[in-house]
């Protein structure tokens, strides 16, 4: 059994595809990127801001869903440059002081929008 999750707290990329698809113990959360909750749009061209936005903008859907951050497994971060890494640590550890869950942080292509970075995650429900 899965269902697909939207919240109005934080603006949609795209119809294409849902903010989180929930399966029997699973949310499976689409790429985040940092964008503007209200707007949709990106809210800065600053990494560390994106970075921050990216994980704020996930845990507002994780606890609509009914969820926490505390519940994520797994992240998948998607970086357009590769030499950031300090700041995406800096920022994983403010979001999950203990028991972070499982990272790859592959780089990618630049994104369009000039977004710089995009997070998955796989948490429990």
């Amino acid at each position: 059994m899965r269902k697909n999750f939207n919240t109005l707290k934080v603006a949609r990329m795209t119809e294409a595809f849902p903010q989180a698809v929930v399966s029997g113990q699973y949310i499976f959360l689409s790429g985040m990127p940092g964008t503007d909750p209200v707007s949709g749009k990106i809210i800065s061209d600053d990494f560390e801001s994106q970075t921050r936005q990216c994980f704020l903008n996930i845990k507002t859907i994780l606890e609509e869903i009914g969820s926490d951050m505390s519940k994520i497994i797994k992240t998948t971060i998607f970086m357009v440059t590769g030499n950031d890494f300090s700041i995406v640590n800096k920022i994983y550890n403010d979001f999950f002081p203990e028991n972070a869950p499982a990272r790859s942080t592959p780089q990618v292509m630049p994104f369009p929008a000039g977004i710089l970075i995009s997070v998955e995650c796989i948490a429990l429900s």
